[in-house]
């Protein structure tokens, strides 16, 4: 029962966790295009053309940064990690085992 009970708490926790993700996901979506189209259509009344603002540099200056924060929050949710793997963290752990095994025979 206790089992069950761990496992339905999990769930829930990570069900909560996709639901924030999505959330971030809508609203960067929504907030990002309504700049981009203020951006755009500001620099169009300052004499630019589409193409001449669509294509300047600080119209995705924000979707950008936000963006690499929304990769962000999809790897922590979908537990993957490039960086520091499950694999990796178990080579590292064998290796200054070892390096602990030779240090203790040296001193013996």
């Amino acid at each position: 029962m206790r089992n069950e009970h761990l496992k339905l708490e999990r769930a829930k926790a990570r069900i909560a966790q996709l639901r924030g993700f999505y959330i971030h996901a809508a609203v960067y979506v929504i907030i990002n295009t309504l700049l981009i189209l203020i951006k755009i259509m500001n620099n169009i009344e300052n004499g630019e053309s589409f193409a001449q603002a669509f294509f300047d540099f600080s119209t995705f200056i924000t979707p950008f940064f936000w963006g690499i924060g929304l990769l962000v929050h999809g790897l922590k949710i979908s537990r993957v990690n490039p960086f520091f793997s499950k694999e990796w963290e178990a080579r590292q752990i064998k290796k200054y085992v070892d390096q602990d095994k030779v240090d203790i025979e040296k001193f013996k």
